[in-house]
């Protein structure tokens, strides 16, 4: 564990760029105690709303509270949601000093609204328009990438499926990262999962595994194994981190060098919002110059933590130190 421990200090001394899908996650808390006349529902009495950084933006988040100095490349309805996405991550120093988030006019700023009453999800409300950005804001998004890559440590691909991860961005953020020798990795969504060649890591949960690989069943700790295996060589990626819920987590890397990390969550309230706190923590080790197993095992148990959380919630370096001080294995 002191391995581990070690590399929390160097988060801070860490720049990573991560491109992707931002947004905005508004939760609406209240409280429920009686159904609607107008239909079955539950009649939810509003009590507090609060806004948070969404999709990309809590990979972003993740990693500024971590202490990693952060840049994003995306795009943003050019709307008053743009202006307090864009106002938000400057207030924690995110693309202060580089505002690399185009502007699309002909689309809104995505808002996913979750309504929690009683400590439970009611219902998820999402704004967005969805399709292929235009031909001149995908070279802006590139010119971006093309900008920033040469002075950080590492890439993160944060596709949400919502259009800035493209064949065309995805090419060129590989390519160039292969050029400076700094590792990128993907959290995936499943209709792009096999232009994600050459990356170092690609993180899915057991759907989205399934799902890319076009798998029926992977109920066995063997299909487990088929399927990461198969994934790995698709992809000619350095390594496969497959997310398992209460199972933990499985890494898979060359040479048929399997790793499985049992959960380190000791309650789980809300998993919203944990494959970027697992793509955020991963990749700032590598970054640190950490193994692949290594990598896995302290982003295992950051997972740990915000799963423990109601909502969408990073983790702090301390809350992060003292999971794995307080483990006993």
């Amino acid at each position: 564990m002191k391995s581990l421990l070690s590399l929390i200090p160097k988060f801070r001394l860490q720049k990573i760029l991560v491109v992707g899908d931002f947004m905005i996650d508004k939760f609406v808390w209240g409280k429920v105690s009686r159904i609607s006349p107008e239909a079955p529902v539950p009649v939810v009495e509003v009590t507090r709303e609060t806004y948070t950084l969404g999709g990309a933006g809590n990979v972003a988040n993740n990693l500024t509270t971590l202490g990693a100095h952060v840049y994003c490349v995306g795009a943003l309805g050019e709307d008053s949601d743009g202006d307090y996405l864009r106002k938000t991550l400057r207030a924690q120093h995110i693309n202060a000093d580089f505002d690399a988030l185009v502007n699309d006019p002909s689309r809104p700023t995505i808002i996913k609204t979750r309504i929690i009453a009683s400590q439970q999800q009611v219902v998820r409300v999402d704004k967005e328009l969805k399709g292929n950005f235009s031909p001149d804001i995908v070279k802006k998004v590139i010119a971006n990438v093309e900008a920033i890559i040469p002075d950080v440590n590492a890439v993160i691909i944060s596709d949400y499926g919502k259009g800035v991860i493209n064949l065309p961005v995805l090419k060129r953020a590989i390519s160039l990262a292969h050029k400076h020798k700094i590792p990128i990795t993907v959290d995936p969504k499943i209709e792009h999962f096999m232009n994600y060649k050459g990356v170092t890591c690609i993180t899915p949960n057991m759907k989205e595994a399934m799902e890319g690989m076009h798998a029926v069943d992977a109920s066995s700790e063997e299909d487990v194994r088929v399927l990461g295996r198969k994934i790995l060589n698709k992809l000619r990626s350095q390594s496969v981190l497959i997310t398992r819920s209460e199972k933990g987590m499985t890494l898979f890397e060359h040479g048929d060098k399997i790793t499985h990390i049992p959960t380190r969550a000791r309650e789980v309230f809300d998993v919203t919002g944990a494959g970027d706190t697992v793509i955020s923590v991963f990749t700032l080790a590598l970054s640190c110059n950490a193994s692949q197993v290594q990598a896995a095992e302290i982003a295992n148990f950051a997972a740990g933590v915000v799963v423990g959380k109601l909502g969408t919630a990073p983790i702090t370096p301390e809350e992060l130190k003292n999971a794995i001080i307080s483990f006993k294995g």
